[in-house]
């Protein structure tokens, strides 16, 4: 899970510019930010790298008591 949505409204962005900056399509992204599809790890360091901010910051932990 990741939280793509989240930062991305935190920082005032859209999935638009976003998809744009990776030349990626709205629809990819968009699977990303609804958590429908992960993106692989070289994209999630580029969409951290974009966003200016840690990788961990597009992560959800784990909750441990949920298993």
């Amino acid at each position: 899970m990741n939280r793509i949505k989240e930062v991305l409204e935190e920082k005032s962005k859209t999935q638009t510019w976003l998809a744009e900056k990776l030349k990626k399509s709205f629809n990819m992204v968009n699977a990303y930010a609804q958590n429908r599809q992960q993106p692989r790890l070289e994209i999630l360091y580029q969409i951290a790298d974009i966003l200016d901010v840690p990788v961990k910051d597009l992560l959800i932990e784990k909750d441990e008591n949920a298993l």
